[in-house]
């Protein structure tokens, strides 16, 4: 009886660990360099999660048309450890995005630099993802 507890539990851990890794990718696999794209708009939502957040930026055109665009950085942890916290940001405040544009198509970017409300600038992207400015690309390089 005990095995087949341990086993059950095994189990559940095992599965409850791979979703988050699946959602993890390198920079490459779903944004394109080439791309880069800066927006300026108002938060409308906030999702503090792992192994990246997200946050969602209404950006108005010139016509005046609003599009949601989704902004993906670094985990809470990570976002945390380069100044950049959970209460420095709310709902309705403005931000620039610097980032680059998903292969996809999609309005979805890789928030690579992020300008506060306050004026702070942060580095939102994920460390080691291969992405422009990773150090990891530089250390390759050499």
């Amino acid at each position: 009886m005990k095995s087949r507890y341990g086993l059950w539990l095994l189990s559940v851990a095992a599965f409850a660990l791979a979703a988050p890794a699946q959602a993890h990718h390198s920079f490459s696999a779903m944004f394109d360099a080439a791309k880069p794209v800066r927006l300026v708009g108002k938060l409308s939502k906030i999702e503090w999660t792992n192994p990246h957040s997200y946050f969602y930026v209404d950006v108005t055109s010139p016509s005046g048309k609003v599009s949601t665009w989704a902004c993906e950085g670094a985990g809470p942890g990570a976002l945390s450890r380069r100044g950049f916290k959970k209460g420095d940001i709310k709902i309705g405040d403005t931000v620039v995005v610097d980032g680059y544009l998903a292969k996809s198509g999609a309005k979805i970017v890789d928030a690579r630099r992020v300008t506060l409300p306050d004026g702070r600038v942060v580095n939102g992207g994920t460390p080691g993802d291969g992405g422009p400015g990773d150090p990891a690309n530089a250390a390759r390089a050499n």
